[in-house]
């Protein structure tokens, strides 16, 4: 389990470009890393548009937005695209960063048990510590939320 005033755990991941980014790409920048379930779902939908739609704000404040899920690079190109998404998307079907940060749980839907991404957002200073973490976040809310703390 992470906490604030760790350091976020480093890793390299294929953005929907296809190339490689690394953690240490944005140090000397604070970044919102949010993980979420899966591209072209109705609360992934809602909460990667209120990013888009708070990205300008984001960028004044030299904050760096970055999203990652297990859809591959194809799905996350459709997904940006679909609803101009102007941040940066990134691939980890190996559970690379979805594993190191604590985000891969038990999930109950309708009954069932199975794992997934529950959807968790860290707030990353600029020597790469995590700064806050949101657990859980309600995707119509969560851009705004991080705007007040910010």
């Amino acid at each position: 389990m992470l906490n604030i005033g760790d350091r976020a755990p480093s890793f390299t991941l294929k953005d929907k470009n296809g190339t490689d980014v690394s953690l240490s790409d944005f140090i000397g920048k604070r970044i919102v890393l949010y993980f979420y379930p899966k591209d072209n779902t109705p609360g992934c939908t809602r909460q990667a548009c209120a990013f888009a739609g708070a990205y300008e704000e984001f960028q004044k404040r030299g904050v760096e937005v970055i999203g990652i899920s297990r859809d591959g690079i194809a799905s996350h190109v459709k997904f940006a695209e679909k609803y101009n998404l102007p941040f940066v998307l990134l691939s980890d079907p190996n559970l690379e960063a979805i594993g190191a940060y604590g985000v891969w749980q038990e999930k109950k839907l309708y009954g069932k048990v199975r794992f997934g991404v529950v959807r968790t957002t860290f707030i990353i200073d600029e020597n790469g510590i995590i700064e806050k973490i949101m657990p859980k976040v309600k995707p119509d809310t969560n851009a705004e939320e991080i705007l007040e703390f910010l």
